[in-house]
């Protein structure tokens, strides 16, 4: 992302959304306490999901060739891998989302921004250990409010998938903005599933590496004649940005709960309250109807045989079979092919006798700022008529607006890290105060360590 001095007049030359983005990341002061405190709730949760994640993905992770030792290295969450920040934000990046249990934004395009923290933090732990004075909690915790920021807006009111582009272009937009800042950019040289979030935040740091040492950027990346990216993939039209930049993204994401796609954690929570009403009675059950938003149809709709972990995670109508199967969340195992669900004849049957359909209700409060719902309602009737009222979650577990997700968050963050990190309590309150900001990049890193 290329931009301007910071005193020069706007110039035309450089694409105005490319303008913008650089004033926000140099230039906006945030003064949110609530965006500060979600900060830190991101972070701390990210450092979870990668520690969760990192057995799974033990064949991948670690330097590329074995033995290397880095110096100044990013000690990998729950690991004893110390890597250079190409790799370490590749890997971080990859196990933050691995397991689908990291937070979550809605909008045309669905994401998830807490993907950036894989390349801000291992090059703010770089620089940190370096000896770069200034970069504290403090800076990681303002680039990921404002990485937070740029994906979120510009996914609001932009489908990407529906010009065949992974949402994780956007990982690689915010994160090379936030980090030109990070590693002592100037303006004028700000540059432009599982493991896609560890390649973009990758590509993030390996292109703001490249620009420091020299390479120009592309002032016209978007707007360029036939060779920019509105004329190739937007049928020329700018981007729509719903809102200034500010802080609403860090204030109004989802902070992800259980291990379900976002869209259909609200059926899983229905489906928990379901469970007493149908003890002894599942095979009584004719259907279950599942009433939802379009992002859901597009993105979990799924029927047919399902062939591994990430189509399981990915199917609405597995998840809420498994939950009233299992009479419980869902966990990350339960998506595995070695799971006792992934081959139950009990949650097949309850897979085919569950139907799904949009409601443009649910769909219009799905995208309305003032509402921020993810609604599902599941309806069940039986093969005698009965038919039981239906459950419907508008905000479901893990939501900003509801009063228990901080405490839920703790818990989680308690659950996942205490074979890692020797006190994940005391982690966690010493982070969530407001002075924990001074902390040095490379001494919260440490905490997370591998304990020997």
């Amino acid at each position: 992302m290329t931009s301007i001095s910071p005193n020069s007049a706007a110039r035309p030359d450089y694409d105005s959304l490319i303008q913008d983005i650089a004033a926000y990341v140099y230039d906006y002061q945030i003064s949110s306490p609530k965006a500060w405190r979600d900060a830190r709730l991101a972070l701390l949760d990210s450092m979870a999901c990668a520690i969760e994640s990192a057995p799974v993905c033990a064949s991948f992770i670690g330097p590329v060739a074995e033995g290397t030792i880095v110096p100044n290295g990013f000690p990998l969450p729950g690991t004893s891998h110390v890597l250079d920040p190409l790799k370490a934000a590749f890997d971080l990046g990859s196990l933050i989302r691995f397991l689908d249990h990291n937070d979550a934004f809605p909008g045309a395009e669905w994401g998830h921004p807490s993907d950036n923290i894989g390349a801000i933090l291992p090059v703010a732990d770089w620089l940190s250990r370096k000896g770069e004075t200034g970069i504290t909690m403090q800076l990681v915790l303002e680039l990921t409010i404002k990485a937070y920021e740029i994906q979120g807006c510009l996914q609001m009111k932009n489908p990407f998938n529906e010009v065949g582009l992974d949402h994780v272009i956007l990982v690689k937009v915010a994160s090379a903005a936030v980090l030109s800042k990070l590693v002592g950019l100037d303006r004028e040289q700000a540059p432009r599933k599982g493991w896609a979030a560890g390649d973009a935040c990758m590509r993030a740091v390996h292109l703001v590496l490249m620009t420091k040492s020299g390479q120009p950027g592309f002032p016209t990346a978007l707007t360029a004649p036939r060779w920019g990216f509105y004329d190739t993939f937007w049928s020329g039209k700018p981007f729509k940005l719903p809102l200034p930049f500010s802080t609403y993204v860090m204030e109004n994401h989802l902070t992800k709960l259980v291990t379900a796609e976002g869209h259909a954690i609200s059926a899983v929570e229905a489906a928990v309250q379901l469970v007493p009403k149908l003890q002894g009675r599942l095979d009584q059950i004719k259907t279950i109807h599942i009433r939802t938003q379009a992002a859901a149809m597009t993105i979990i709709n799924k029927t047919g045989p399902l062939h591994n972990a990430a189509d399981r995670d990915h199917c609405m109508r597995y998840m809420v079979a498994v939950t009233l199967a299992k009479k419980d969340w869902p966990e990350a195992a339960d998506y595995e092919n070695d799971s006792p669900w992934a081959m139950s004849a009990l949650v097949e049957e309850l897979r085919n006798k569950i139907t799904m359909d949009e409601d443009p209700i649910m769909t219009k409060e799905y995208h309305d700022p003032k509402t921020r719902n993810c609604a599902n309602g599941l309806t069940v009737e039986f093969i005698s008529g009965e038919k039981l009222d239906e459950i419907v979650v508008d905000k479901p577990i893990g939501h900003p607006w509801r009063p228990d997700t901080l405490d839920g968050a703790k818990r989680k963050f308690m659950k996942l890290t205490a074979q890692v990190v020797a006190d994940p309590e005391g982690v966690w309150n010493a982070f969530m105060t407001e002075d924990s900001g001074l902390i040095k990049v490379s001494d919260w890193v440490d905490q997370f360590k591998k304990m020997a």
